[in-house]
């Protein structure tokens, strides 16, 4: 076979590739700043797949692929790297996913957070959610605020849940306890329950995929912890409809009103290609429980939530379309870009349009007084 996995690794890790993906019937991929391009080389067969996935896996992932279709680990690269693994079939082929896992931890001011969002890290309980879609940053947000909190508080018991553990945290100020699904513990609900009874001041769950766990999470954050949790939505009003409607109907006002109490905050957050350089770039939305919040929720009228985060700003709030604009107009993001992503379209087309009007007026001025001189 024509590809070793090292040699595979180790140019995801140069080319500062996200992820490398393994396929039947072409080359390896790797994407680069959100673009797939292929290794040069000949097409992988079933053969160069199985060989290549054998390489990192272990027999008991292998026989989970075959029992269940897939499989999901931590996988280290010596010193160089992390990777979170999947390993898959597809038409009765085996297949691969390997995301690079950043070893260092970025700061708030690098991830670009607002800094509304630091006051969160202190709070003696409550629940925080950080959405977005598959591949926004959500975990490297997450580990960021873990090692900002492991850092500085010295009375913190920190527990993460995750599936598989991506970032490894060292006991710095705080301890740090991080237990991985499959491996430490069955399922998030369990691990949550568990995690109850460990002592936690500070508790992260991987992601809020079922009725079980989000009613573990709120329970723990009525209960005087500090929850960090995901899900996939974007926008504030969106991920209080999804919690809510994972439950049954007649539970459902029930978890509204507990929402209204132990939410601190969502922070929704997307990354975006760069047209000033390589890369890309991250936008938010932040919203932050405060007593208008509360009752919105409370009284299911989430759609009011975005009037809310627009007149938000002195409790430090942010909507998604005045950072998308920000963005723009820093020269950072193309203006498509900031229409696709925007919550209000129409709005945010308007908004353009004045600022370029405003920008040929100023232009056009200019070359009036440069006339007149």
């Amino acid at each position: 076979m024509s590809y070793q996995m090292s040699d595979l690794l180790q140019l995801v890790v140069s080319e500062g590739a996200s992820d490398l993906h393994i396929r039947v019937g072409v080359p390896p991929v790797i994407r680069v700043h959100g673009i797939l391009h292929r290794v040069e080389g000949p097409h992988l067969g079933p053969e160069d797949t199985e060989e290549l996935m054998r390489s990192i896996t272990s027999d008991d992932h292998i026989q989970h692929v075959r029992e269940r279709g897939g499989a999901d680990f931590g996988f280290a690269f010596g010193d160089a790297a992390r990777f979170r693994v999947s390993v898959f079939k597809e038409k009765g082929n085996f297949a691969m996913v390997l995301r690079q896992i950043p070893s260092k931890m970025l700061t708030f001011e690098q991830i670009g957070l607002p800094a509304s969002c630091r006051e969160l890290l202190y709070k003696p309980r409550g629940l925080v959610l950080v959405t977005g879609p598959t591949g926004s940053g959500k975990t490297t947000t997450l580990a960021s605020m873990i090692n900002i909190i492991n850092e500085e508080r010295d009375e913190a018991h920190i527990i993460t849940v995750e599936d598989p553990i991506e970032y490894y945290h060292k006991h710095k100020k705080a301890l740090i306890t991080q237990r991985e699904i499959h491996v430490d513990v069955p399922n998030f609900a369990e691990a949550l329950r568990r995690a109850l009874r460990q002592d936690p001041d500070v508790v992260l769950v991987g992601e809020m995929r079922d009725l079980e766990t989000i009613e573990a999470a709120v329970t723990a954050a009525e209960t005087g912890h500090l929850v960090f949790g995901t899900l996939h939505t974007t926008g504030a009003a969106k991920t209080i409809d999804r919690l809510v409607n994972a439950f049954p109907v007649n539970q459902q006002e029930t978890i509204r009103i507990q929402l209204s109490t132990v939410l601190q905050a969502v922070i929704s957050q997307l990354l975006i290609p760069r047209i000033d350089k390589p890369g890309r770039v991250a936008v938010f939305e932040v919203m932050i429980n405060t007593p208008s919040v509360a009752a919105l929720i409370r009284d299911n009228k989430t759609f009011r939530l975005n009037s809310d985060i627009q007149t938000g700003a002195k409790y430090g709030m942010v909507t998604l379309d005045s950072f998308l604009l920000d963005k723009y107009q820093q020269g950072m993001i193309a203006r498509d870009e900031v229409i696709t992503k925007s919550q209000d379209p129409v709005t945010i087309v308007q908004k353009l349009q004045e600022l370029e009007l405003a920008q040929a007026v100023g232009e056009k001025s200019g070359v009036q007084m440069e006339t007149k001189k």
